[in-house]
């Protein structure tokens, strides 16, 4: 495993992490046995990850008592980034944005527990809340840290101008957003701004949400629950479109003797020295297979090529549905 430095206040990770959120949630009906999922993490362990990603809402809260058992023998081991910036009801029920003070006051103390840790390493905004300022979130967060509740902070598709204000108030560590070789917005503001400003960057989806890996095509069923039945570019019409890119990479990785996804992984290993994947799985041959990419340095050619054919090959369909598009780069 290689590790690398996140923002400037000395926070190493492994070159890639492990997103939890799909063991929980997302991807069709969670797995039935939880020993499972806790065997994977610890899997990933024992092969020199050492950065996890989970939310408050993913479950919600299941994912973050899922990581916080077991991760609970590596304690001084591993960083653990977590989410907060929603409001939930006496059942648990979602309830909206909520990114208040208070509200965060209150998310700390149930993260905190449900981790099984003393303090969060690395806690984000999962999303901008419109009606609270960013100088006060950034304040509050601030203040967690004072407490020693809190190591980092962080952001999650915020805009960049959002960014610079919260960084201004309590300095960033790293930010969170959707990076592959079939969604490339960051690049066009964020990655300029975390190379002055001195910010890590966190790639989540990294594989787009498993079409690049090339085991997804206009066929594939998903289960019931699966949010990617919700996602324009995963319609059947869209899914066919969109194997031109995977047919591409995939022609690449034939040279390189590696998978699709392998190539996706060390094309964004290779853009920048402080951008760190986090793809997501429930298998462990899937979480083998993603760390292979470690060792697959690509030549500056290699990825000038990647670069061209993903934007030579127009991609369908949005990310996301409208509702959830519109909580981003806020």
């Amino acid at each position: 495993m290689r590790y690398r430095r996140l923002g400037p206040f000395g926070l190493t990770v492994s070159v890639i992490g492990l997103g939890c959120m799909g063991m929980s949630m997302s991807y069709g009906p969670p797995p039935g046995d939880r020993n499972d999922m806790i065997a994977l993490i610890r899997a990933a362990v024992e092969r020199g990850v050492t950065f996890f990603d989970t939310a408050e809402v993913y479950g919600p809260f299941a994912n973050e008592e899922l990581v916080g058992e077991a991760l609970a023998p590596y304690r001084g081991r591993v960083v653990i980034a977590t989410k907060f910036g929603f409001a939930f009801g006496s059942n648990g029920e979602l309830l909206g944005l909520d990114s208040r003070p208070a509200t965060i006051r209150r998310a700390v103390e149930g993260s905190l527990r449900r981790l099984r840790v003393d303090a969060i390493d690395l806690y984000y905004q999962h999303r901008v809340d419109p009606q609270v300022p960013i100088e006060e979130v950034a304040g509050t967060v601030a203040d967690l840290i004072r407490d020693g509740k809190v190591k980092h902070f962080g952001l999650s598709e915020a805009a960049a101008t959002t960014v610079r204000r919260a960084h201004a108030v309590c300095p960033v560590t790293a930010v969170q957003y959707e990076y592959s070789l079939w969604w490339r917005r960051p690049e066009a503001e964020i990655l300029p701004l975390c190379e002055e400003l001195g910010i890590g960057f966190v790639a989540y989806s990294p594989l787009g949400k498993g079409f690049l890996t090339g085991t997804i095509d206009e066929t594939t069923p998903f289960a019931p629950g699966d949010i990617r039945t919700r996602i324009p570019r995963f319609t059947p019409e869209a899914r066919r479109a969109n194997q031109a890119l995977v047919d591409r990479v995939r022609e690449i990785a034939a040279r390189r003797g590696a998978t699709p996804a392998q190539i996706a992984l060390a094309w964004l290993l290779a853009k920048r020295p402080w951008i760190v994947p986090i793809p997501g799985t429930r298998r462990l041959e899937r979480l083998e297979e993603n760390l292979g990419a470690v060792a697959l340095d690509l030549a500056p050619e290699e990825v000038a090529a990647l670069d061209r054919l993903s934007a030579e090959v127009p991609i369908v369909g949005e990310r996301y549905p409208e509702d959830l598009e519109r909580l981003t780069y806020r």
